[in-house]
């Protein structure tokens, strides 16, 4: 049983001057659960190599952080990342999109790893994201044509949060507005950043960071327990 979590590569906002990446709270929580069922991950990302963290979340008081941000073999996994083109799809039965703000500019147009998710999600595997990764499900098609989200109950960071947020001005787009667009039925918890996932079938999706443990949970809870 192996996992392919995907990460962006994009650090810079068109405007602000601090770094964006991954939010690392979202990598950190779900690996600790799979690591803890003994569950081999991969990382991928669409350039491969170094995956850049947002600074904002680099909280090391947080010690789920701090104890994978200490850990050099999980470093060493961040810093030479897989590009799509080594990752066999074949291999994963789970595949999980973690976000940060990066994840907007270079996961949602990526081909080759929309091609990975619909080749997983079609040999009946499952498909999770969260928060901003959300967003490298969105152009996502299966081999009938369809979108691999639409008429799908899903959730992904809110426009109220991305607006508490103040980077309204800086995203390319509103995470929850595109997917509606793409006919998915969006859900969210009434209070703006509180853990919430949306399950329909094989796709899991969680709102914002604080749901990164949770999608990682019901994930393994589908995988073994089912």
């Amino acid at each position: 049983m192996k996992v392919l979590i995907v990460c962006t590569n994009h650090e810079t906002f068109p405007t602000k001057t601090g770094k964006t990446g991954l939010w690392l709270s979202e990598l950190t929580y779900f690996y600790d659960v799979m690591s803890k069922r003994r569950v081999l991950m991969d990382i991928v990302s669409p350039l491969g190599g170094k995956i850049p963290i947002d600074e904002r979340s680099l909280e090391l008081k947080d010690e789920c952080n701090a104890k994978y941000w200490e850990d050099a073999t999980f470093r060493a996994k961040l810093d030479n990342s897989l590009s799509p083109a080594q990752v066999r799809s074949a291999d994963y039965r789970l595949v999980y999109f973690a976000g940060g703000h990066g994840a907007m500019w270079d996961l949602a147009e990526n081909t080759d790893l929309q091609n990975i998710v619909r080749d997983i999600y079609e040999r009946n595997g499952m498909v999770s994201a969260v928060c901003h990764g959300v967003c490298g499900l969105l152009n996502v098609k299966l081999s009938d044509g369809s979108w691999l989200i639409q008429d799908k109950y899903v959730t992904g960071f809110s426009n109220v949060e991305e607006a508490l947020m103040s980077f309204v001005s800086e995203v390319p787009f509103y995470l929850e507005d595109k997917l509606k667009e793409r006919g998915a039925h969006y859900t969210k918890s009434m209070i703006p950043f509180m853990e919430f996932i949306e399950m329909d079938e094989r796709l899991i999706t969680g709102q914002n960071p604080n749901s990164a443990k949770k999608v990682a949970s019901k994930a393994l809870e589908e995988l073994f327990e089912k």
